[in-house]
């Protein structure tokens, strides 16, 4: 697998998260609470614990900037910020730590919830938003975190393989 196929990846989860999955989600969650599709960002979070820190960091920042552009509006940078930021702190944590399954997607959890609450705290402290941190944990923090953790179990495996396989292909730098 070359590095090409993992950009149109990327992109695919990224027209598919903010296109098709808003309206695959229920009618009745979304009354009560609001959950957000961040599959890239799980993505960009498995790169950073099967690949490289540095390459999660790459797409982070310019998925994230393309979020910017794309779906947020008022304020530039905080998707890219995000985004990128948790993807290296993924591949800095799953460093010392065993690859299993529990471990890799308690970081994922923590990173999804990491991301949210940069995501607040930049809007709370521009003063985007006025909403209660209390609110917003319960009402689209947690709820977001728990659907993409969701995406993040059923997914696991197969990006596991794609990108693990992608690390272990042989470079052609071998003598």
């Amino acid at each position: 697998m070359n590095r090409h196929l993992l950009w149109l990846i990327l992109l695919g989860i990224f027209i598919l998260q903010g296109s098709i999955v808003i309206w695959l989600i229920p009618s009745a969650w979304q009354g009560t609470v609001h959950v957000t599709p961040h599959f890239t960002l799980v993505f960009i979070l498995f790169i950073g614990l099967f690949h490289h820190r540095h390459t999660a960091l790459i797409y982070g920042l310019l998925f994230g900037l393309l979020h910017d552009f794309n779906y947020y509006g008022s304020m530039l940078g905080v998707y890219s910020f995000g985004m990128g930021l948790t993807g290296y702190l993924a591949g800095l944590a799953q460093r010392r730590q065993p690859n299993l399954i529990f471990y890799n997607l308690l970081i994922t959890g923590l990173g999804l919830l990491l991301f949210e609450f940069l995501n607040y705290g930049i809007n709370r402290l521009f003063k985007l938003i006025d909403i209660d941190l209390k609110f917003a944990l319960t009402h689209y923090m947690l709820p977001s975190v728990l659907f993409n953790l969701l995406f993040a179990l059923i997914f696991y495996v197969p990006i596991r393989k794609l990108l693990e396989g992608k690390r272990l292909a042989p470079t052609g730098n071998e003598d």
